[in-house]
């Protein structure tokens, strides 16, 4: 997802240094090119041969190191960046970049990029939280920064309190969400849910299945990724959440409906990836139901759920694209297309349970994509790969209804 793209990771005096040691790693893992600016402070945290060993690229600190071949050598790197990166970033740096202030190769070099630039701050609380610092926050911002959220937790001064940078896997899924993918879904509003949902027998026990909501997270993932502005209503997972997107979380059906339905017509694109229950317990037990000592059966009565797919078909908006998943285990086409026609959906994105690597909690999907007068069959490959396929598809169909639409004009 990074092969070909320069990060340029610059690292400031805190002591969270030792967490850009493994996002370097990280970074290099996903074949980025990484080259690692320090500031002087920086340096009595964490040495510059760790960066170079994890890079294989040499380290930058000083603006007149003589040893550097013939060059401006913060206009090279600034010049080759596709993202900058600053993490951690102390409230004294912040400073510096908001005002444009360069008296190190850090700000200089950073001061010269025309890429986009993300900053993770990371400090005490009650610098954090200082007015001064606060406006500068602001003033990056409008600059065009990315300021990424610092975490809550206990910091190395001993305090309690929020201003830790975040682990290295989140400010990764920023980089690739800022550089990973050509942003040719800017501008578009696509909802996707996600997971199982959860219908409760008493205050114990609950109906659910085996859903674990990879797919619909990589399918969030990717919309983001490629510049969408996207909702993500999740069901009960053990998932982390993603970034640069809104979580809605919900437990139940009537949960999911609701978040669904009250911002649907605001959508450009929906994809309905989650595994909703068909039916609910007729009655919630408001006790723990015991078991019987009669030996006897519990009969369990059950009512359906609102249909979400078929509300949706019904009220959808003007150009809106609607997308529906279908999980079989036998008869994939025929089930997937009466679902298609019943629900009134642009799309199905069909797999069966039965076929080697497509069922629930694995790492890789095969799915069949399913639409009025079309059937393409996708290779079975990751989750990540098959969200982006069906992404891909997703847009040359609507760019299709347009200009069919636009022909029927003249």
């Amino acid at each position: 997802m990074l092969k070909k793209k320069t990060v340029l990771l610059a690292v400031t005096g805190s002591i969270a240094c030792y967490k850009s040691a493994s996002l370097a790693s990280a970074l290099v893992k996903q074949g980025a090119n990484v080259q690692v600016l320090m500031s002087r402070n920086a340096t009595e945290f964490i040495g510059p041969h760790t960066f170079e060993s994890l890079t294989g690229n040499r380290v930058n600190v000083d603006t007149f190191d003589r040893n550097y071949q013939f060059q401006v050598e913060h206009i090279a790197l600034a010049d080759q960046a596709d993202v900058v990166l600053v993490a951690p970033a102390t409230a004294n740096v912040l400073a510096k970049l908001a005002h444009g202030l360069a008296d190190d190769m850090l700000t200089t070099t950073i001061l010269a990029c025309r890429c986009p630039k993300l900053a993770a701050p990371a400090m005490n609380t009650r610098m954090y939280e200082n007015p001064v610092t606060q406006d500068n926050l602001d003033l990056l911002r409008r600059y065009g920064w990315e300021l990424i959220e610092p975490a809550s937790g206990q910091l190395a001064c001993g305090e309690v309190g929020k201003g830790k940078m975040p682990e290295p896997e989140e400010l990764l899924e920023y980089v690739k969400h800022a550089i990973g993918h050509e942003k040719d879904m800017a501008g578009l509003r696509v909802l996707v849910t996600a997971g199982p949902t959860q219908e409760a027998l008493d205050p114990v026990r609950c109906l659910t299945n085996h859903s674990t909501g990879r797919m619909g997270y990589a399918i969030a993932r990717a919309a983001a990724a490629r510049g969408a502005a996207v909702t993500l209503v999740s069901g009960p997972t053990n998932l982390k959440k993603p970034v640069c997107m809104e979580t809605v979380d919900v437990v139940s059906a009537q949960d999911m409906f609701e978040a669904v339905t009250m911002r649907a017509a605001e959508q450009d694109i929906i994809i309905k990836a989650a595994a909703v229950a068909d039916y609910r317990p007729a009655v919630q037990a408001e006790d723990k139901i015991k078991k019987r000592n009669t030996g006897a059966d519990l009969s369990l009565p059950l009512a359906r759920t609102r249909d979400i797919l078929a509300w949706l078909g019904e009220h959808r908006a003007p150009g809106q694209f609607l997308c529906g998943f279908s999980m079989e285990t036998r008869d994939l086409v025929e089930h997937s297309r009466q679902k298609l026609e019943r629900k009134r959906l642009d799309l199905i994105a069909a797999n069966n349970l039965r076929d080697p690597g497509s069922g629930f909690g694995t790492s890789t999907n095969q799915l069949t994509l399913i639409g009025p007068d079309q059937l393409v069959e996708l290779p079975l490959m990751s989750k990540e790969e098959a969200a982006h396929a069906l992404l891909t598809h997703i847009l040359a169909r609507r760019e299709s209804a347009f200009d069919l639409a636009t022909r029927s004009t003249y």
